[in-house]
């Protein structure tokens, strides 16, 4: 047998964490590594908080998973304070965000039908999005990565370019169900949305009775520095997707919607098995309450300044390497020059300087810390880039 035990869908790297502890995470032969990446920005309470450590152990003790044809008051309590914390009246919570970007995109297209308007179907969606690996998820995208071989896709997707109002407008037609959009781009290049394009889609669902479908998965829950990046651009969405740091860890996603945008969804339009169990729901209401505590989320757009600064400030020493910073609070991007690869300085960083960050579409090293950070991560972070930038340098040289 020449294929391995687990299906060979990723190229793992030789890093192997058997433990974590705060923002650093510990291979099995005892290296140390400062966690940048976040498990790609989900662990935002870092590794090991004692609260939610002893949540889950708890919980655990006590009920983990009843069917949903049950009662489920601790889900009841968390969808209660997203309600109260968000724009949304109701809550569906999944497993993960691809789960959450098909829920939104069911619930946009059953809104439609509920108003006597099946016809009504098509999202548009933009270039460089990554939305999930779903068939639904991958038919909004335009990336080939992730469509090749696996055709026919999902119809009623129309995908233009990210940041282009007009472009968007034009394709509104008599089909058109809404727009489904990341505020910051991540898998894509840690793109923000420009308030013109925001505030823009936002007007043209209100004009043509469209939905703004929005993918917070990884920019949402406090990343960029308020509990959602829509709020920085004062546009209210009728429904968003939500994963990643919601469980901080644990395997959880949400889908948020107004009552309006959720009319259709009413009893057997759609389901889960696993979605919101007592032990989801238990973690889900451990984090929102550490990230909604008193000066959380000022301190993540403290960090996120500090380090947005700290990063500026060493692209003059590698100007050769380095283009400029992008993103929002803690979910930042550094864009690196043609003729270095930001891939492959994502290992050099890994295997030489004990950094873990992340690669991104459009040559970007994706920064993604634990949003509990403090200014001792930041300055070990800059150094290692800093150190790294100069040895990895010198070997392209060679």
């Amino acid at each position: 047998m020449s294929i391995s035990p687990l299906m060979p869908v990723y190229p793992r790297c030789d890093v192997r964490p058997v433990r974590g502890e705060g923002c650093y995470l510990i291979g099995e032969r005892g290296e140390r590594y400062l966690d940048f990446a976040a498990g790609i920005a989900v662990n935002l309470l870092g590794h090991g908080h004692p609260k939610l450590v002893k949540t889950i152990a708890d919980q655990a003790a006590t009920l983990m998973h009843v069917s949903n044809l049950y009662g489920m008051p601790l889900g009841e309590q968390f969808a209660q304070k997203l309600v109260d914390n968000t724009f949304a009246d109701t809550v569906f919570f999944t497993n993960s965000g691809a789960e959450a970007v098909e829920c939104a995109i069911k619930t946009a297209r059953r809104y439609h039908y509920a108003n006597g308007q099946a016809h009504r179907h098509k999202l548009i969606s933009f270039d460089n999005a990554f939305h999930g690996r779903t068939l639904g998820a991958i038919s909004a995208t335009s990336q080939p990565k992730m469509r090749d071989g696996f055709e026919p896709l999902l119809p009623g997707f129309s995908v233009v370019p990210f940041n282009d109002l007009d472009a968007a407008l034009a394709q509104i037609d008599d089909n058109t169900a809404g727009f489904l959009l990341e505020p910051v781009q991540g898998e894509g290049g840690v793109t923000p949305a420009t308030q013109e394009f925001m505030a823009g889609l936002r007007k043209a669902c209100d004009e043509h009775g469209l939905l703004l479908v929005l993918d917070e998965v990884q920019c949402g829950y406090a990343r960029t520095g308020t509990f959602f990046a829509h709020e920085q651009y004062g546009v209210k969405p009728d429904i968003i997707a939500v994963a990643k740091g919601i469980g901080a860890g644990f395997p959880l996603g949400a889908c948020l919607a107004t009552e309006e945008a959720a009319k259709g969804m009413v009893f057997g339009t759609h389901g889960t098995t696993y979605g919101g169990n007592p032990l989801a729901m238990a973690v889900g209401l451990t984090v929102i309450e550490e990230v909604l505590a008193d000066g959380f989320l000022d301190h993540v757009k403290a960090m996120g300044a500090r380090l947005r600064a700290a990063l500026e400030q060493l692209i003059p020493n590698h100007d050769e390497m380095f283009e400029d910073v992008r993103g929002m609070g803690l979910m930042l991007g550094v864009k690196m020059k043609e003729g270095f690869d930001a891939r492959t300085f994502v290992g050099h960083l890994r295997d030489h300087h004990g950094l873990l960050t992340v690669s991104a579409g459009q040559n970007v090293l994706r920064v993604l810390p634990p949003l509990v950070i403090d200014e001792s991560h930041i300055a070990e972070c800059i150094e290692k880039i800093s150190a790294g930038a100069r040895s990895f340098s010198a070997a392209q040289a060679a």
